[in-house]
């Protein structure tokens, strides 16, 4: 019990981290260029891709929100490093969403809110921070939402928006998407974040009867929250279908239990503590719950759009496949669980990723000389070397299902 406790409270410690998500100022000309759909093939006739998510696929939109102050940190240099400067997403350079296009023949997407972009090939209205359920309904259940009111239902209005502007009628609309890849999420894990977040313990002793109690609020608030996050994802998802999406991918939850930040906050030295994987098995129980839920879902939207490809991108087991090191070679981090912890190297004052972040929210300018052997950039989100491997699993090894594309065989 006692050990339980512990991990749920690292847990919550976490989640306040986890709750930052990147911003960036705008991306320079040179990464701006990219390939047009002419200089290479359609694959399997996808000419757009429209993207719906938080901050693992934000490619610039929080930034063009608005500064919140808290995340001036990463308004530059190391962010952005591995692609000439940062440009508002949440890595060292490119995310799961730009090799997708890349290895689409695509373009990378431009932000929706970029003035003056070029969205003849897709729309990315993914924004850090961004919640499945939209601020009014957290706000009934005491969930405070502090970086976007960009909930989900708000990129799918904004979609809208944009499809009625560029379209004639709702028939184009469907033809456009009939040729179209429609990815809704990943999403909804903000909406746990903030949960925990609104149930953080008071300061002292983190670790008295008190805070177990407000602890153990937030643990059942994030719980209660799951039915209606799956059901907004689905939701979504159904509306997108129901004007022509013919192809939509909607991935699942990140096993949490692996994430170098939850794991460093909870320093757990019990090895019961841990599953096979070497994560942290409560933690990875509750995203499962997630998954689970959410996979339901998608069969029930299969039933009733049989003609369409609807895939699950199973980014909980993509993740702990790339996290092996024997398959993959990633450095190992120090902590106390050495081969759990692979692109971090947490203590019990300090976590770092490839961009280190100190227990008090402070970032410095040093990065690991090798970002391309880490998997987490800053603890929470992936090196765009880690996004890679996740991209190659998900849509060309199996772990998107079924397959919503298929590639030519190299």
């Amino acid at each position: 019990m006692a050990t339980m406790a512990r991990i749920l409270l690292g847990a919550l410690v976490a989640m306040l981290l986890v709750v930052c998500p990147c911003h960036a100022r705008p991306a320079p000309e040179q990464t701006a260029k990219s390939s047009t759909v002419e200089e290479k093939a359609v694959v399997d006739g996808i000419t757009a891709i429209y993207n719906f998510g938080d901050s693992l696929s934000d490619t610039g939109n929080l930034l063009r929100e608005g500064d919140t102050g808290m995340l001036q940190h990463t308004t530059g240099l190391p962010y952005g490093s591995a692609i000439g400067g940062a440009t508002g997403r949440c890595s060292d350079g490119y995310l799961m969403i730009d090799y997708l296009a890349k290895d689409l023949g695509l373009p990378l997407l431009n932000p929706y809110l970029e003035e003056g972009a070029d969205f003849s090939h897709g729309v990315n209205f993914a924004v850090a921070g961004a919640t499945a359920l939209d601020a009014a309904a957290l706000a009934r259940r005491g969930v405070a939402v502090p970086h976007t009111n960009s909930s989900l239902g708000v990129q799918l209005q904004r979609f809208k928006d944009f499809m009625s502007a560029n379209t004639r009628s709702p028939q184009e609309i469907g033809e456009k998407l009939a040729s179209s890849l429609v990815m809704v999420g990943e999403i909804g894990g903000n909406d746990y974040n903030y949960a925990f977040s609104a149930n953080k313990p008071a300061a002292g002793d983190a670790r008295n009867i008190y805070n177990l109690g407000r602890m153990a609020t937030g643990v059942a608030e994030a719980m209660a929250l799951v039915p209606d996050v799956v059901r907004s994802v689905t939701s979504a998802a159904r509306e997108l279908l129901d004007m022509g999406a013919t192809r939509v991918v909607i991935p699942g939850n990140f096993p949490l239990g692996c994430v170098p930040s939850y794991m460093a906050a909870v320093n757990e030295t019990e090895p019961a503590a841990y599953d096979v994987n070497g994560c942290l098995a409560a933690l990875n129980l509750f995203a499962q719950m997630h998954n689970v839920l959410l996979q339901q879902g998608i069969r029930e939207l299969r039933r009733s759009y049989t003609s369409a490809t609807i895939s699950y991108a199973d980014y909980f087991y993509a993740y702990v496949r790339m996290r092996m090191p024997a398959r993959r070679g990633w450095t190992r981090g120090r902590g106390p669980r050495r081969a759990a912890v692979l692109a971090a190297a947490p203590t019990t004052s300090t976590w770092t990723g490839c961009a280190a972040r100190q227990a008090r929210r402070e970032y410095s300018a040093s990065v690991c000389a090798r970002p391309d052997e880490r998997i987490s950039w800053d603890g929470v989100h992936l090196t765009q070397h880690a996004n890679s491997v996740m991209t190659n699993l998900l849509y060309h090894k199996a772990f998107a299902s079924p397959a919503p594309v298929e590639f030519p065989r190299t």
